[in-house]
């Protein structure tokens, strides 16, 4: 299992936690930077996927600073709740939100992703965005976002997944692992955390995989849709 901090006993999710905290006033920049802004488009193609469903009750899982949470403000909702185990994090976001006056739409609460503190059935729809990787138990956070949502809700998950065609393969390896390291330690001052990056990306069971342990996880039907030549992919799955 990859883990940020490989020279610290403690558990994954006490060093993700950790490592976003320390990250937490460059992430934002170090997003757009490294992605070239393509994670902004890959969030609006994700909640273009949720207009038909028309939820109005959200939960945005790790929800980091909040993006994509301010993304589904497109969808009219009456609430959405974003919670995140990184108090670094919640705190860049939570400015974000009073910058944008969204404070009467959007909350944003720690909380455990993989222990929801909310009752069965209680979401028309879930979204995560790049979090679902970090989980410690994977199978336990779906199970989850699951309980959560309501019958026939459904759960949006855009995650890393990894090219399988030249020259693509060969360009997004040479990439993540040398030259987004470098930047983002240099810039972040966390050597591990953009090491860490490329390493869970690489464990992460992407594509069918991903949707055979979601379907495992009581989602009755999930789809994909692989985005930038399948350097990241769209998950629905349907409770």
């Amino acid at each position: 299992m990859a883990k940020p901090y490989k020279n610290l006993s403690a558990e994954k999710k006490e060093q993700v936690a950790e490592m976003f905290n320390n990250i937490s006033p460059k992430y934002d920049f170090l997003n757009r930077f490294l992605s070239l802004g393509i994670d902004i488009l890959w969030r609006k193609k994700a909640i273009k996927i949720l207009q038909k469903y028309q939820p109005k009750t959200i939960i945005d899982i790790a929800t980091g600073t909040g993006d994509f949470a301010v993304e589904a403000m497109s969808l009219k909702p009456k609430k959405i709740i974003g919670i995140d185990i990184s108090e670094g994090m919640l705190q860049i976001g939570q400015k974000k939100i009073d910058r944008k006056k969204l404070t009467e739409i959007i909350s944003l609460e720690y909380g455990d992703s993989e222990n929801l503190n909310f009752e069965n059935n209680y979401f028309d729809a879930a979204t995560a965005g790049f979090g679902v990787r970090n989980f410690q138990d994977l199978e336990k956070g779906l199970v989850e976002i699951n309980r959560v949502l309501k019958p026939n809700g459904v759960a949006v998950i855009l995650e890393f997944s990894q090219p399988e065609k030249f020259p693509i393969k060969q360009l997004y390896n040479f990439y993540f692992k040398n030259i987004l390291p470098f930047i983002g330690k240099t810039v972040s001052n966390d050597t591990s955390a953009y090491t860490y990056l490329p390493e869970s990306v690489g464990e992460f069971p992407y594509g069918e995989k991903f949707i055979e342990i979601m379907k495992n996880c009581n989602f009755k039907t999930v789809t994909q849709k692989r985005v930038s030549f399948g350097i990241a992919t769209i998950y629905v799955g349907i409770k």
